[in-house]
Formats: C-alpha cells, sequence, structure tokens
C-alpha cells in the first residue's frame, strides 16, 4: 500500500529518515485495529460495569486498560515477540512454522499454530462490522434522526470496502499513513481536552486502583476484565506484520505516536465521566467539541475503513503462508501490483470475509452487541502465542527453565485471565469466531491429510530412473527431439506422470528434466539455494527447487536459472507435463475415513490448476489425468 513508494523515495535520505518513513507507513497498515479500539473499549468496559459507575470503579478500569496496554502490547509483542523471527517473518504462523516444522517435526505445536490462525480468520471478520458500526454511531450524537440509517450506511461502505479489493489499493494506499497519523493527533489532542477537565485521573497509573478493582468487584470486575480486553485486539497485528516493515519502524511508531495517543485518549475519556458527564451513548465522541463533530465522525469512518483494510489484507497474506506451507488447497491469487510483494487478492477469502461481516452487522445491529463476540478468538490466539514463545525462549535465547518458565507464566496467567473472561461472551455471540476458526482449522487439517494421502499412494509403486530409462531403451522407445519437464511430488524415483506420458504416448523427448518443488518453512530463500541439479543418466537432470513460504514459484524462471548449473535443456522448445489427480475412495477400507475423503476431494477439484500455481505457459502444458485411491 504505498510501501515500496515509500522506501524507494527515502533511499536518498539518512537511516533515521528511512526509518520515519516507513514508520509513517506502518501507521496505517499496522496500528488500525488497536489504534480504533477506543472508539468502542472505554464504553462498552462502562457498559459491562452496570450502573453508574464511581470513581473507584472507573480509575480502576481505567488502570486495567493502561496496564493491559503496557503489559500485552509493550512488553509481550514489542519487547519479546518482535524479538522471534522466523527469517525476518513474524506472526503465529511463522513462530509455528520456525519452531514446529524448522527446528523439529511437532505436530502440537503446528496444531497449536495453525489454530491460533484460524482464531484470527475468526475476529478477523468481526473487526470491520464493529469498527465502522461504531464509527457511524458517532451520528446519533450529532444527528439523532439519522440513527435509523447508521446499519445500511455501515453496510454500503463495507461493501464497497470488498468490492474494490480485487482492484488494489495502490493509488490511495500511500495516504493511509499520513491519514493514521491525523488520526493519532486528533485522539491524543481530545484525550488532553478531557484529561484538563479532571486532571486527577492520571492517579490510575498506580495498578493498585486496577487490581482492586478487579478483586474487589466479584463479577463485575470480571466481566469488565473481558471488556478491558478490547483495547489489544490489535496486538497481534504489530507481530504478523513485522515482515512487511521491519521491527524497527514499527517499535517507532508504537512508543513514538500510538501507544502515547491511546493512553492519553483513554485516560481522556475516564477524566470526562469523572466530571460527571453522562455515560449514556458513545463516551469517545463526547470528548470532541460540538462544531467538530461531524468531522470527527468522517475522521473516525475513514480511519475505521483504512482499519477494516488491513484486517483483509492480512487475511490474504496468512492464506498464502497457508497454501505456500501445505495447509490449505492451491487458491487463485492475484497480484494487484507490481510494488509491492504483499499487495495481493484472494478471491474466495475476500468474498467469504464480506458474507460474514455482513452478516455480522445486520444481525448484530449495534457495536455494543458485536463488543460481546469480540475478542475470544484473539484472546485464545494470545494464549497459544505466550505458549510458543516459551519454547522460544528455551530453544532460540537459550534461557534456563526457570527464566523461561517464570516469563512465560506470567504472561500465561494474564492471557488466560482474559481469555476466560471472554468464555463469558459464548453465548452472547462469541461462538461466531469461534465456530469460525473451527471451520477453518477442520479445512487446513484435512487437506493436509488429504495430500499427504495422495503423496503416500504415488510413493507406493515408484521406478529408480535409470532402470526406467534402460527399461526404455530395451523396448526401443522413440526419443523424439525437445524437452519434456516434469513436475513431481516424489523425492526420487520416476514420477508417475513420467511413467503415464510414455505408456500412452509411446514415446519420450530426447531431453527430460524432473523438477520436485518444495515450499520450506522459511519466508525466503537465497538464490544460491534455490535449485540444485543432477543428471541421473545422460540427458535426463533431476531438479530440486526450493521456495519460502512469502514466495510464488515461477518454473519458466527457473529454468532460466538451470542453464547456468550445467543443463544443457533447449529452453525455447520446452513441454511442461503435470498430473491432474481425481481423488478416489480406497476399497481395502485402509484410507482416510470416507466423509474425509469426500471433502478433500471437493477442495482438489476446485483448488487452483497447477499450472496456474507455477506460472507455467498455458499453450506448453499437457495435463495428464490419473486416479489415486485414498
Amino acid at each position: 500500500m504505498g510501501l515500496s513508494e515509500s522506501l524507494n523515495s527515502v533511499a536518498r535520505h539518512g537511516p533515521q529518515g528511512r526509518l520515519s518513513l516507513v514508520g509513517l507507513s506502518a501507521l496505517g497498515i499496522v496500528f488500525g485495529d488497536i489504534g480504533t479500539s477506543p472508539l468502542y473499549t472505554f464504553k462498552t468496559i462502562l457498559g459491562a460495569a452496570g450502573t453508574t459507575p464511581d470513581a473507584g470503579a472507573i480509575l480502576g478500569a481505567l488502570s486495567l486498560v493502561l496496564w493491559t496496554l503496557l503489559i500485552i502490547t509493550t512488553v509481550k509483542y514489542v519487547l519479546f515477540a518482535m524479538r522471534v523471527d522466523n527469517d525476518g517473518e513474524g506472526g503465529i504462523l511463522a513462530l509455528m512454522a520456525l519452531l514446529g516444522v524448522k527446528k523439529k517435526n511437532r505436530p502440537t505445536i503446528v496444531a497449536f499454530g495453525l489454530f491460533g490462525a484460524a482464531l484470527i480468520y475468526g475476529d478477523g471478520a468481526i473487526t470491520p462490522a464493529i469498527s465502522v458500526l461504531s464509527a457511524l454511531e458517532g451520528l446519533n450524537m450529532a444527528a439523532p434522526a439519522l440513527q435509523p440509517y447508521v446499519v445500511p450506511a455501515s453496510v454500503v461502505i463495507l461493501l464497497a470496502l470488498f468490492a474494490i479489493q480485487s482492484q488494489g489499493t495502490t493509488a490511495i494506499g500511500h495516504l493511509f499513513g499520513p491519514v493514521m497519523l491525523l488520526w493519532f493527533v486528533t485522539i491524543a489532542v481530545m484525550g488532553l481536552l478531557g484529561i484538563a477537565r479532571h486532571p486527577a485521573v492520571f492517579a490510575a497509573l498506580n495498578p493498585a486502583y486496577g487490581l482492586s478493582y478487579l478483586f474487589s468487584s466479584g463479577t463485575t470486575g470480571f466481566l469488565v476484565l473481558g471488556a478491558v480486553f478490547l483495547c489489544v485486539t490489535g496486538a497481534e497485528a504489530l507481530y504478523a506484520d513485522m515482515g512487511h516493515f521491519g521491527s524497527r519502524p514499527i517499535k517507532l511508531a508504537w512508543f513514538a505516536v500510538v501507544f502515547p495517543s491511546l493512553i492519553l485518549n483513554y485516560a481522556g475519556q475516564a477524566a470526562l465521566v469523572l466530571d460527571g458527564a453522562s455515560t449514556e451513548g458513545n463516551i469517545f465522541f463526547r470528548l470532541c467539541p460540538d462544531p467538530l463533530l461531524l468531522p470527527l465522525i468522517l475522521l473516525a469512518t475513514i480511519a475505521t475503513i483504512i482499519a477494516s483494510q488491513s484486517i483483509i489484507t492480512g487475511a490474504f497474506s496468512m492464506t498464502r503462508q497457508a497454501i505456500q506451507l501445505g495447509w490449505l488447497p492451491r487458491l487463485h491469487i492475484k497480484q494487484t501490483s507490481s510494488e509491492g510483494y504483499g499487495q495481493i487478492y484472494v478471491g474466495v477469502v475476500n468474498w467469504l470475509l464480506m458474507i460474514v461481516t455482513l452478516g455480522l452487522t445486520i444481525g448484530f445491529g449495534k457495536s455494543d452487541n458485536l463488543a460481546s463476540a469480540y475478542g475470544i478468538a484473539v484472546s485464545l490466539t494470545m494464549l497459544m502465542t505466550s505458549a510458543l514463545l516459551f519454547i522460544a525462549m528455551r530453544e532460540i535465547w537459550g534461557w534456563s527453565l526457570l527464566a523461561a518458565a517464570a516469563v512465560a507464566a506470567f504472561f500465561l496467567i494474564i492471557d488466560g485471565a482474559f481469555f476466560l473472561a471472554n468464555l463469558t461472551k459464548v453465548a452472547e455471540g462469541g461462538y461466531v469466531p469461534l465456530v469460525l476458526a473451527i471451520s477453518v482449522y477442520g479445512i487446513m487439517w484435512i487437506w493436509h491429510r488429504g495430500a499427504a494421502a495422495v503423496s503416500a499412494r504415488m510413493r507406493e509403486s515408484l521406478i529408480p530412473i535409470p532402470q526406467f530409462m534402460a527399461d526404455i531403451a530395451a523396448r526401443q522407445v522413440p526419443r523424439v527431439p525437445g524437452t519434456a519437464v516434469f513436475l513431481t511430488r516424489t523425492e526420487q524415483d520416476t514420477p508417475p506422470v513420467m511413467v503415464w506420458h510414455v505408456k500412452h504416448n509411446r514415446a519420450l523427448h530426447e531431453h527430460v528434466f524432473v523438477l520436485r518443488v518444495e515450499i520450506l518453512s522459511i519466508p525466503w530463500i537465497s538464490s544460491s539455494n534455490r535449485l540444485t541439479i543432477e543428471e541421473v543418466v545422460p540427458n535426463v537432470w533431476r531438479a530440486h527447487a526450493r521456495f519460502g513460504f512469502m514466495e510464488r514459484p515461477h518454473i519458466p524462471e527457473l529454468l532460466s536459472v538451470s542453464k547456468l548449473l550445467g543443463c544443457t535443456i533447449e529452453l525455447a522448445d520446452v513441454t511442461y507435463y503435470v498430473g491432474h489427480e481425481t481423488v478416489i475412495r480406497r476399497q481395502d477400507g485402509e484410507g482416510l475415513p470416507a466423509w474425509q475423503e469426500r471433502l478433500f476431494a471437493v477442495m482438489e477439484r476446485n483448488a487452483e490448476h497447477v499450472s496456474d500455481f507455477f506460472r507455467l505457459p498455458n499453450d506448453q502444458v499437457v495435463e495428464i489425468g490419473r486416479q489415486v485411491a485414498i
């Protein structure tokens, strides 16, 4: 979203100028969710507190918010989690790949990471709905007669947002950073106006206020804790977007702009209530002078659109990572701009998110109602991230068991308390993100099991290449001019698609190139490690290509590199052979359960074609159909 333009333009600036401009870009992409949370967090807390809260309750609630921002976002994510990266990439999927695949094969860690990613999809559908609704609900205060139009207007805005995704956002993306900077400056100034009316609000910096309120209010304090968690629902984005910007620009933006602005605004809202302001409606908009209310509503709406855009873009990026790691079927990925690898569009994900988001907007109708469904999925994701951080402390940083356990236990206790508090929301709508997450995880699990079953069946009847070529020579199978490139999953031996080609066409090209493409659990592969080639018999090469999970394979480009490695294939006369599997049920009862086989078969039929995934030229591809019983 204009990031590459910024990076190019800062090449002539010094290190500090570059850091500042990239930090400005990060404001528009990384901090939209957490930056717009003041729109609904404090009013939700006041609603959970029940009757008109007294000074102790207000200061206690504010103290919980401030210390939650400090401990979870600043300490856990900015200072700890962002130090654990998978070759520069962050987020729970990258952490899973690092600890559960790259280091060792650990199914439990992989399951944790995948379910954590699936949970982010669940809450990701809620973020656009609650953000846009909460911004437009300011109209209830500016012009109460417009209240019936809040939901329809939200639906129109969200429809337009999802509709333009396929066109990309390059044209306006460079405005996101400055707009969000204006947003943070605005909410900070509003907070200062509120604080001026009751400066004693800063007593809430003392954590004793928060702890006293939490432990002395019984069930009410516990319910308030679930609402307090809304202030950090965007914290995962800081970690997940680390690969796009690097840790330093994100840290700069957080400490210099976002964190102070959030503290001031939450303190301003609390000060306003302490000064006797009504808690009816949205306390956030009461901070604004009446003549500026409509411009603020407009700015808030734009900020929530940017926040929603960031969530959608993040869903696209996470989908691509899952595909590359082999946990989702191949989906068509459209590059919306040549300026940045992260600027992509995944149609299926976009329309499914749109349907769910619009359904939530219409079904819940108010941001207050949506707040009941919000937070449970992210709190569980954070709990899983803390567990993975414990392993990282031990294995990557080399911490002692006692030190790692002490820090991890501190995070786990806090995350666990928020998760338990959010569990009370399940019946009120919290089931929505959980059902979505379980569905996404189920799709991942079935796809991976089915793909593994197909690979296992393919390995059952493999023939070594020297033996296969000797058999061809003995049977005097004709060798025709040209080069055949056979794509295969097999690590060695003759690809089944090559065997079937010779069986049905009774001929083989003079030059044969057998290619296996592997997606590794690291985001990027250096060019020197990209391709290895071995000539197994004269004029028959076997190649192993490696790509990171953030890369998209381009086989024709890869073949041009093969010439530099001593391979003498003729690139001008290449035919690509790919297999198209039709999955059927095994008759011996030893395969996958029937329901899993049927679901996998449906996903396989609807997956992006392998030739499109590898960007093969359509007029040079021969597809050979085959049945595989799993």
